[in-house]
């Protein structure tokens, strides 16, 4: 593909992320696979401009709308080839040359609006703070009583882009093996800092091209989600419940740990993210895994199964705040019907209906992959206070040793501080009922 004809395919691919309410991740999937000829160094330049267009949505729209110009993908385009790589007019006309498969020759507004950037940065020392960390209204309050000082350290760190973990399938192969592996097809990669069979890909690189992928030899999850799913702490033989399966990253990780003995069930409310989940259970070589598909989060199988289960995990549904640097587009998709306030009344829903899974004794883990308070440890406690069974298992305690968290208690992770995904995880224990008096 010739360079014009790069631009015009990042342009239609971003028309289409625009246009629907799916995130930019399942959109992309779809057009690639409905446009297989295209090579994978090209496919790596579109996703590489279409996710750095993202990135920088919000101080693309502000110098669109300071010179009176329509925020959308052309004029975005237009912005960011002078604004961010320096071409000049002239250069960006010869790209936009109407050719076969190369975007439509430049109007005069359009001419007009390069003259005026023209000398500019994408930065502007007019810009609000939230539109230059591109922050969305709705969360720049809270994310500053969260961060305080360190708001615009955390918030530059999520415009960055974000690393490619492995999680090694310990039913399959090993960390050692995995990297040796790696090496062998010219892959650079080491060992994760913090989780035990983790991989981090120290390059860019094609996942059709990594066969122990494909072998279930291992699975492509945030070193962070890694370490949640070790929280829960499943033995061989235990009972699980994951409460908000999806897909079932965090799934696998807990049946490996099991070494495919005990029985854990993946529960979630979309029927196609199970369907998902059973395909890669199977090649991952798993064979103690249920799925069940739950009307909601009060489905009767809850109350038939109540106090049966040693080990519950709750990764709720939540602002996705800690995954934006992953999904940039999600910070912009937030719906006025899942508002912050609505959210956190579903997920104290979710925690109250999945704790009555869980046995005297048993470990109750409540994740998100959210950095706010409201989310986090507020909802623990407004939790902890309407159940007086449960205690929190400290994060010295629960895992000795993970010591890089930002909270004493519970699992507090960040990209500027961890190089993570944001996640935020709790540990309970519902306590053993006391023994029926002598008398």
């Amino acid at each position: 593909m010739t360079p014009s004809a790069c631009l015009q395919a990042t342009l239609d691919l971003m028309s289409e992320v625009d246009s629907v309410a799916r995130p930019a991740d399942a959109v992309v999937s779809a057009w690639f696979r409905a446009r297989r000829t295209i090579g994978d160094k090209e496919r790596g330049q579109i996703l590489e401009l279409l996710y750095a267009l993202l990135r920088h949505q919000a101080r693309l729209g502000w110098w669109l709308v300071k010179h009176g110009r329509e925020d959308m993908p052309r004029n975005r385009l237009l912005a960011w080839l002078t604004l961010k790589e320096g071409k000049t007019s002239d250069q960006v006309k010869a790209l936009f040359n109407g050719a076969k498969f190369a975007p439509a020759v430049l109007v005069d507004h359009e001419h007009a609006l390069l003259v005026k950037l023209q000398g500019c940065t994408i930065d502007h020392p007019g810009m609000p703070e939230e539109v230059r960390l591109e922050c969305p209204p709705w969360a720049a309050d809270p994310l500053r009583r969260r961060f305080k000082e360190a708001f615009g350290n955390e918030m530059a760190a999520l415009l960055t882009s974000a690393p490619l973990d492995l999680r090694v399938n310990p039913i399959k192969s090993t960390r050692e093996t995995m990297l040796g592996a790696l090496k062998d097809i010219g892959v650079r990669a080491r060992p994760s800092a913090m989780a035990p069979y983790g991989i981090r890909v120290d390059e860019r690189l094609s996942l059709a091209g990594l066969p122990m992928l494909k072998s279930g030899e291992v699975e492509i999850q945030d070193e962070g989600s890694q370490l949640v799913a070790i929280l829960v702490d499943a033995r061989p033989g235990d009972r699980v419940v994951d409460f908000c399966a999806g897909a079932g990253g965090k799934t696998l990780a807990i049946a490996a740990q099991m070494n495919n003995k005990g029985h854990v069930v993946a529960c979630d409310v979309m029927e196609g993210r199970l369907k998902r989940g059973a395909e890669r259970f199977r090649r991952a070589g798993l064979h103690n895994i249920e799925t069940r598909l739950l009307a909601s989060e009060t489905d009767r199988w809850i109350k038939r199964h109540k106090g049966g289960f040693d080990r519950v995990l709750v990764d709720a549904p939540c602002s996705g705040t800690g995954t934006w640097r992953r999904n940039p587009d999600a910070r912009w998709r937030a719906r006025e019907e899942q508002g912050l306030d609505n959210l956190v009344a579903l997920q104290a829903r979710i925690l109250a209906s999945a704790a009555r899974l869980l046995k005297p004794g048993g470990r109750l883990v409540y994740a998100t992959c959210s950095m706010l308070s409201e989310e986090n440890e507020e909802q623990v406690a407004a939790f902890l206070g309407a159940h007086p069974a449960f205690r929190v298992v400290p994060l010295h305690e629960a895992a000795p040793r993970l010591t890089n968290s930002s909270h004493p208690d519970y699992l507090s992770l960040t990209p500027a501080r961890n190089d993570t995904d944001g996640f935020f995880a709790a540990v309970m224990q519902r306590e053993a009922s006391p023994a029926p008096s002598a008398g």
